[in-house]
């Protein structure tokens, strides 16, 4: 059987706490990403391209507004990396969205790489 994990990172950037939880099923994760205080923010799901079907990642933005645009690219990113659904909570309230976007996608591939690195 397998149990669900639950990972988590923080980083400080320019004096402003960005933190990543994952929590890791069988066929998905769950990704929470917020600068400062957790919170929820836009949500957003994403699946694996599958070839016979589209070379384009799919994703939804089901709830939010503020931040879609980033939120969809590390939701596909992440399904993209790992072949699994993905659903992700993007919230940003200071920072650059751009700059945001780019320091959740380092971090989180950094989390994954340890993660795989560490596994028997």
């Amino acid at each position: 059987m397998h149990k669900a994990r639950i990972l988590y990172r923080e980083i400080t950037e320019e004096g402003v706490p960005l933190s990543a939880r994952i929590i890791e099923l069988k066929n998905s994760y769950i990704v929470l990403l917020s600068e400062g205080a957790e919170n929820l923010g836009t949500l957003v799901v994403s699946i694996p391209a599958r070839l016979e079907i589209s070379r384009l990642p799919l994703s939804s933005v089901l709830l939010g507004e503020r931040n879609r645009m980033v939120a969809r690219l590390i939701a596909e990113r992440l399904a993209a990396l790992t072949g699994k659904m993905v659903l992700v909570s993007v919230f940003i309230k200071t920072l650059d969205e751009a700059k945001a976007g780019h320091l959740f996608i380092k971090l989180l591939e950094k989390i994954l790489r340890e993660e795989e690195s560490s596994e028997p």
